[in-house]
């Protein structure tokens, strides 16, 4: 029996949809593939497979960590506030029920989370301590502040004479208005640290014309004549010298008068050329007289002698020993007769 229509084909196809598959057909038949495009498809396919699944892991990637950081974030935001540390997140886990719980020696509490407080109270501990271990003044210990292990200015024994060495001296030019600069500088010469006290002493050795009535030492201060000396704030009341470190002791020679100059006359401290009776019998018993002919005060024995120019030949020595002992240094300040010695206190070296 035959189920199909009259007009339909074997293979279930009507005659109209016969003709028009026979005419795309024809339509197609001479369009050819160009050379290889099967390999260009072999390729390109699975490089296409391959970026979609890149793709999709990207994609959950950004999605899973979208998913975890912003609570996280939102819980941060929430629990610490504005005020929020996290570096003294474990302090305060610590400070509930710990062994950090309690009261401070200060009265404060100890361990209360978010407040800030153990952290504020260690710091200004730590800046306390320091202060003290630095002494009375503003740059004592200064040399040894470089180094963890140098002892401070309370634990260092004070310097010994033996400890104290190679003293120098140095004395500068006079400068437009006459003043004069000079430094001593003395140096730790032993393998251990030591501590100098900021006491200084400078004594001062009238030669020549000088008078001795005429010459005084001061410490210097903000707003005197020496002005090219360090400011009084530098100066140290305890200074830690580590071995083979020096400190400095400065000083300024104002002068007040210039020295005396010669009238022609057995004035001005000049020598006649026979002595007379008085002066026979102290230079026979050995003693020193001061002004008593010539009237410049003058402590030497010695002729007064003259520059070229007439002027008297005078200096002052300004010797310096450091405290506790120790050698004794030496400047000399030349053409000077009448004036003041500023120095300054024991400054850190420069």
């Amino acid at each position: 029996m035959n189920h199909h229509l009259d007009d339909q084909g074997p293979d279930g196809f009507g005659s109209d949809e016969l003709a028009l598959r026979r005419l795309l057909q024809q339509a197609v038949s001479d369009i050819e593939p160009r050379d290889g495009t099967l390999d260009h498809l072999r390729k390109a396919v699975p490089a296409r497979r391959a970026r979609k699944r890149q793709a999709a892991v990207g994609m959950a990637a950004a999605a899973l960590f979208v998913g975890t950081a912003v609570p996280a974030l939102i819980h941060v935001s929430n629990s610490g506030g504005t005020d929020a540390n996290p570096a003294i997140a474990g302090q305060a886990s610590q400070a509930h029920g710990g062994t950090g719980e309690g009261k401070q020696p200060d009265g404060g509490s100890a361990g209360e989370a978010g407040s800030g407080g153990p952290t504020g109270s260690q710091g200004s501990g730590s800046t306390k301590g320091g202060d003290e271990g630095k002494g009375g003044g503003g740059s004592a210990g200064a040399a040894g502040d470089g180094d963890p292990s140098a002892p401070s200015s309370a634990e260092a024994p004070a310097c010994g004479a033996d400890q104290l060495g190679s003293a120098t001296a140095a004395v500068e030019g006079a400068d437009a208005a006459g003043i004069v600069y000079g430094s001593f500088r003395v140096t730790n010469v032993s393998a251990k640290s030591c501590a100098v006290d900021g006491g200084v002493a400078l004594t001062t050795t009238p030669q020549g014309a000088a008078d001795p009535a005429k010459i005084s030492v001061t410490e210097h201060t903000s707003g005197d004549a020496a002005a090219a000396l360090p400011d009084p704030s530098l100066y140290v009341s305890r200074l830690v010298l580590p071995p083979g470190s020096a400190y400095d002791v400065r000083f300024a020679w104002v002068p007040s008068e210039t020295c005396p100059t010669d009238s022609g006359g057995d004035s001005g401290g000049s020598s006649s050329p026979s002595p007379s009776p008085s002066e026979q019998g102290s230079a026979t018993n050995g003693a020193t007289t001061t002004g008593a002919t010539g009237g410049s005060g003058a402590n030497d024995t010695s002729p007064q002698l003259y520059t070229e120019d007439g002027t008297a030949d005078g200096s002052v020595a300004v010797a310096y020993t450091p405290d506790g002992g120790g050698p004794t240094v030496t400047a000399t300040v030349p053409d000077a007769c009448a004036g003041t010695v500023y120095r300054t206190g024991v400054l850190a070296p420069s």
